[in-house]
């Protein structure tokens, strides 16, 4: 090899597997060699792919940066560089491992020079307790951080921004708690976006190799990836790519348990992924199954533009058929003249607990986002023979997808239909003015600014002690929904304001 490559005036180099096989055989140019494109899957089941890369060296220089790079970003067992002489013959050997120690400052490990006659027959064994020191750092893991183990990244543009980036963040963070993913640690950038990979190539290259240090698998923005960036920075890694659009859909698809609600997300998720389904990428294959796979998600390679709108076009027929059934209930309420309460909020603000409480109902009510999807109504009789309807909705939240937006106006376009509205806030949370915000901005997108509209504080009993509060009539409302606090008082209130 090394003669060849000497009268090529060109690096040659090999990949063998671990039966000492040669897979593949690579020239370069006289600086560096371009590894080919080799399957996703990995040879073993291990961390380690399998295959190890012996390249020449025509100037003497040890394993370079691009070197180490390569073998980190596709897991090969080990890399070396061997440096020849003018006449081809090797002078000396050096080789690098990946690092299985997921705490150690550098990914890989550097062996000492190794002389022609100082070569050993151990490699197998090295390599083995290469894979048992990668099974015992997963060992040590706790059972529900092995799996699902991402990355969070998010860049902002912090001109005319509003909303801190360690906010949004920490949002992303809560809805993967939802998904059951576990948060690995998180990158921030503080500028625009780069158009092609968001964050640049060099600070992605460096998030990558720390994804194979960390056995990370998953890599989730906190901004809705346009295709073509997925599909770059798919090619530079075999990590799944997801935005925070995908994330939510995810939720939605596990949490929906209607048939409206499962056919508003599906109609979501096809609308989502019709634009993508152009670019034939490994990141689409890459997604079957598991967190931001759910749904359709399994099909869509196999289906085509021409299906997606066709089944685009029956799921709105059908939601449009549920949505006249919807009307002729709500003229029948009209009629019994029932008042109708609806209960709306930010996501995890406690809306489904108050109805429960108010109701004496057993809603699903979790400390996750989006842990209730499906409209729910229940009756809550007053003296003097008065009865209302409470309507609980889906959460809102900040940027919520476009296609799911529209795919639950028809939901939320009942609350249009409210002759009250309860604005739930969880006052305990830091940032429950910016909610407020969001929850507005989202009322008044759906034109329902006119609707009588009171505020209820709800978690109080979250509140430190030396936090002073007082309820107001008709203004707002300091309640706790899980412990029943001030619950007597806000159904007086909201007797008085239907019934004044």
């Amino acid at each position: 090899m090394g003669e060849v490559s000497v009268e090529l005036k060109r690096q040659v180099g090999v990949l063998i597997d671990r039966l000492g096989y040669v897979t593949h055989l690579i020239v370069g140019n006289d600086e560096s060699i371009e590894i080919p494109h080799l399957d996703r899957l990995r040879v073993s089941q291990n961390r380690l792919r399998g295959l190890r890369l012996v390249h020449t060296h025509l100037k003497s220089v040890p394993l370079d940066q691009e070197d180490l790079m390569d073998m980190i970003l596709n897991r090969f067992d080990s890399v070396t560089a061997c440096l020849v002489d003018s006449e081809g013959i090797p002078k000396s050997f050096y080789t690098a491992f990946i690092n299985p120690n997921q705490e150690a400052e550098e990914p890989y490990i550097l062996k000492d020079r190794q002389l022609p006659g100082q070569l050993t027959e151990d490699y197998i064994e090295e390599i083995q307790s290469l894979e048992n020191e990668f099974s015992k750092s997963i060992s040590s893991l706790k059972e529900s951080n092995k799996f699902n183990r991402a990355f969070l990244v998010g860049a902002y543009e912090m001109r005319n921004r509003r909303r801190s980036p360690e906010n949004s963040i920490s949002e992303l963070k809560e809805l993967c708690r939802t998904a059951d993913i576990h948060v690995v640690d998180t990158y921030i950038q503080k500028k625009s976006p780069d158009p092609s990979t968001v964050l640049g190539k060099g600070k992605l290259k460096e998030i990558i190799i720390k994804s194979v240090q960390k056995n990370v698998e998953l890599l989730i923005f906190d901004l809705e990836l346009s295709p073509s960036q997925a599909k770059k920075i798919s090619d530079a890694s075999d990590l799944k790519i997801i935005d925070r659009t995908q994330l939510i859909l995810d939720i939605f698809s596990k949490n929906a348990k209607s048939r409206d609600g499962k056919l508003q997300v599906e109609l979501a998720q096809l609308k989502y992924l019709k634009p993508r389904l152009s670019e034939l990428d490994d990141n689409m294959s890459r997604l079957t199954g598991g967190i931001g796979g759910r749904g359709p998600g399994e099909t869509k390679l196999e289906i085509g533009k021409r299906r997606v709108e066709e089944k685009i076009t029956r799921l709105e027929a059908e939601l449009k058929s549920l949505k006249n059934r919807r009307i002729l209930n709500r003229k029948s309420r009209s009629r019994n003249e029932v008042p109708v309460v609806g209960i709306v909020g930010y996501t995890n603000a406690g809306k489904s607990t108050l109805l429960n409480a108010l109701t004496n109902s057993e809603v699903i009510a979790e400390n996750k986002l989006f842990a209730t999807l499906d409209p729910t109504t229940r009756r809550v009789r007053f003296p003097k023979e008065r009865e209302i309807i409470l309507s609980d909705t889906v959460g809102f939240i900040h940027d919520l997808p476009p296609d799911l937006t529209h795919a639950f106006k028809a939901t939320l376009e009942e609350l249009g239909d409210s002759d009250l509205l309860l604005h739930v806030v969880d006052v305990s949370n830091e940032h429950y003015e910016e909610q407020m915000e969001a929850v507005d901005k989202i009322l008044e997108d759906l034109n329902l600014n006119q609707v009588k509209r009171l505020l209820v504080f709800n978690k109080c009993d979250n509140l430190p002690p030396e936090v002073e509060f007082s309820n107001r009539k008709h203004e707002y409302m300091y309640i706790s929904a899980e412990k029943k606090i001030g619950l007597e008082e806000l159904l007086i209130d909201i007797e008085e304001m239907l019934w004044s």
